[in-house]
């Protein structure tokens, strides 16, 4: 969530066009999806079915051949797909947040 919320910052700042926010914006899509990658096993499956293969592929892009990364295809990632992963991960934190609420001890029932 850190790695989506700066993003949403560095654009704040400016356009994708402008190289510094554009390599920004990719160095912390590259850091989100690889802090997914890390999660648990079945996280990024059961998130993104067999997109996770895709979006992998973009941080390989970007991890690997940063100097090659067509700034069009880091444009098209946040406007079309972001959107998306960024609704099932703070759906996916909501529902934690929520489960974690209801198994803490209520602690006025300790009084």
């Amino acid at each position: 969530m850190a790695h989506l919320d700066a993003l949403h910052r560095h654009l704040d700042r400016g356009s994708i066009d402008d190289e510094t926010v554009a390599d920004a914006v990719s160095l912390r899509l590259a850091a989100m999806i690889e802090a997914l990658h890390r999660g648990a096993p079945d996280l990024t499956t059961d998130l993104f079915g067999d997109e996770w293969i895709v979006i992998w592929g973009m941080r390989n892009r970007i991890a690997h051949g940063y100097a090659w990364i067509d700034i069009e295809t880091v444009r098209v990632t946040v406007g079309q797909d972001i959107p998306s992963v960024e609704g099932a991960l703070r759906d996916l934190h909501a529902r934690l947040m929520s489960d974690d609420e209801d198994t803490t001890p209520d602690s006025s029932a300790a009084r």
